[in-house]
């Protein structure tokens, strides 16, 4: 979740971690997350009234600057909200997409029917940095009823952000992934983390896998200073078609490959579908800035 919407809400942390964590930094753990875990892992019924304000809140938010705000074109975007309303009971939606600006989640949210988007027992479940979202108590139990999960980058593929997101899935929630991770903000092609292909690798049923592709989040907020909403901008969002991993899947399960280098398959096979949809969504922007 934006750690921009939270600077509008209480005292945020410095948004110099958002810098540092761009460029590749590795931070230190300096105020304790374990306590989160447990109350992710089983909310109380305190977590869950809470939840439902903080979710609603910045679902309603996000639609005001994504949709009214600012000039976003869709597309295909039934592809996840027909998902989120019919599909089968239990069975687990993982979304990935591109991280341009920290306003991406939950920005990109407001574009779902507001039943959707501010609905805490619909919305997705999210790794957030433990250095930006989680600097204190306070922080944290915002974003923890925000139903995001601190994740310490540079820790790995086996840490305990991971096995809750593996957790959430096995349970049919949608969770979702940055599988930059990080704000990508020179839009290189950076190499995917393999904690996506760990998940989907460990989840006992495959979830369905939606691809999203989006351009000028981050002319909404930059990355660079100043740190404030920009209205009027131009986005455009692609909603891809499930990835069909069925066959990759039976293959890796049927041979005797390592963990790490099943992790690595999937995640490569993400990634090449991430790139299809980058070029695809690319022409789509550069048609809608043209015929403006």
């Amino acid at each position: 979740m934006s750690a921009f919407l939270f600077n509008l809400i209480l005292k945020p942390p410095s948004m110099n971690g958002v810098a540092a964590a761009a460029a590749g930094a590795q931070p230190l753990i300096q105020y304790n997350i374990d306590w989160i875990f447990p109350k992710l892992r089983k909310p109380s019924r305190l977590w869950h009234i809470a939840s439902t304000g903080v979710i609603g809140l910045v679902g309603f938010f996000s639609k005001i600057v994504i949709v009214w705000l600012n000039k976003a074109r869709v597309h295909n975007i039934e592809v996840l909200e027909n998902l989120l309303e019919n599909r089968p009971k239990g069975t687990p939606l993982l979304t990935v997409s591109n991280h341009h600006s920290c306003f991406d989640d939950p920005g990109m949210w407001g574009l779902l029917k507001l039943r959707n988007v501010c609905n805490h027992n619909v919305i997705r479940w999210s790794m957030a940095a433990h250095d930006i979202c989680f600097t204190n108590k306070y922080h944290s139990l915002f974003f923890m009823y925000g139903k995001c999960i601190p994740v310490v980058r540079g820790a790995g593929v086996y840490q305990p952000a991971i096995d809750l997101c593996i957790e959430k899935l096995k349970l049919g929630h949608w969770v979702h992934v940055f599988p930059e991770g990080k704000v990508n903000m020179t839009k290189e092609d950076l190499r995917f983390k393999w904690g996506v292909g760990r998940i989907i690798y460990e989840t006992p049923v495959l979830p369905i896998i939606v691809p999203i592709w989006h351009i000028g989040m981050e002319t909404v907020l930059p990355n660079e200073p100043p740190y404030y909403l920009r209205l009027g901008k131009k986005l455009t969002y692609n909603f891809g078609k499930p990835i069909d991993l069925n066959s990759v899947m039976e293959r890796l399960r049927a041979s005797p490959v390592s963990e790490e280098e099943a992790r690595k398959i999937i995640t490569d096979k993400i990634q090449e579908e991430m790139m299809v949809l980058k070029e695809e969504t690319e022409r789509l922007h550069f048609d809608y800035i043209k015929s403006s």
